[in-house]
This record gives C-alpha cells, structure tokens and sequence, in this order.
C-alpha cells in the first residue's frame, strides 16, 4: 500500500487554507513536508498535524502552544502528550469563559445603550 502524498496545493485545498499560511506553519516548525527539489509533499503525518493545528486555533489556541504540546508526542509519548492536552484544555476553557463573560458585559451594556436611545426617539 502506498503512502498517500498531497502536493502544496492539494494541501492548501484540503484544509482550505492560505499558501502564505501553510508556508508559515513550516516555517515555525509545525510541518515538515518531505522536499523534493522545490516541490513540497504532505503525507498522512502532517495531514494529521495540521488537522490537530486547526482544532487547536478554531479553539483559540496559540501556535506555539500548538507546536509545544507536538513536539511533546515526538519526544515523550502519547500519555505525555494526552496529559498536557488535558492542562492546555483546562487554561483554555477557563480563558473562554472570562472572554464569554466579557462579552456578554459588553452586549449588556450595547443593548442598555440601545434600548435608551429607541425610547428617547419614541418619545421626541
């Protein structure tokens, strides 16, 4: 059975992002696509790091956090690397929620702000 290998731009279609973006995720070290001349190819490994890489910001994580809890599984193993997962996702999850608090201050306070405007119009 043979490895299947995506291009540059069959990479950047499959998960809809940027080659300046794919371009820089090599470049801090979260990809490295095997080199062939200049081509670039992907394989299932960075097929699925960068699959891991898009969870990681659709959740708000930094990207050197994302490239320090992967460096982790090559270093030290999948137990090592589930068990700073569950901390990263511990810090994130309590950073949402002071974010969410934030704005729903600020929705509060917008729809406060609002609401006195429409009935001082009502009532000139």
């Amino acid at each position: 059975m043979t490895e299947q290998r995506l291009t540059f731009k069959e990479m950047c279609a499959k998960f809809d992002v940027t080659p300046r973006t794919l371009r820089y995720y090599e470049y801090i070290e979260l990809l490295q696509p095997d080199r062939e001349g200049r081509a670039r190819f992907y394989g299932p490994r960075e097929s699925a790091r960068m699959k891991l890489i898009l969870r990681g910001r659709k959740f708000g994580f930094q990207l050197e956090d994302i490239r320090q809890w992967l460096l982790i599984y090559e270093k030290e193993g999948t137990a090592a690397q589930m068990e700073a997962w569950v901390t990263l996702a511990d810090g994130q999850l309590k950073e949402l929620a002071e974010q969410r608090a934030q704005l729903d201050e600020a929705m509060q306070e917008l729809q406060d702000l609002r609401d006195s405007v429409a009935n001082e119009i009502k009532t000139t």
